[in-house]
């Protein structure tokens, strides 16, 4: 689960509400076990995800760098080839 997660900082244009969630999901999937959680814990595992998103935006914020920012589609091309070179049969 946790290869899902990918980094966010850095990048042009910047990370989205909607990456920042999914990476927090993820998080949290990982950490709980459940991929979807009980009704009695759906509560708790929606405010995790809630408040891992809230810190992971804070920071990505804080964050500074003299790096150029990298593209999203040269390292999804990157990411691409390491998989092939990974998954080869």
């Amino acid at each position: 689960m946790c290869r899902n997660i990918k980094a966010l900082f850095n990048f042009d244009p910047p990370v989205t509400e909607d990456e920042v969630r999914a990476a927090s999901l993820q998080f949290v999937r990982k950490i709980t076990g459940f991929n979807k959680p009980s009704k009695a814990n759906e509560k708790a595992f929606q405010e995790a995800i809630d408040a891992i998103a809230g810190i992971s935006r804070d920071l990505l914020r804080s964050l500074e760098t003299t790096a150029p920012p990298k593209s999203r589609e040269e390292e999804a091309a990157k990411a691409k080839a390491r998989g092939v070179l990974r998954f080869q049969t």
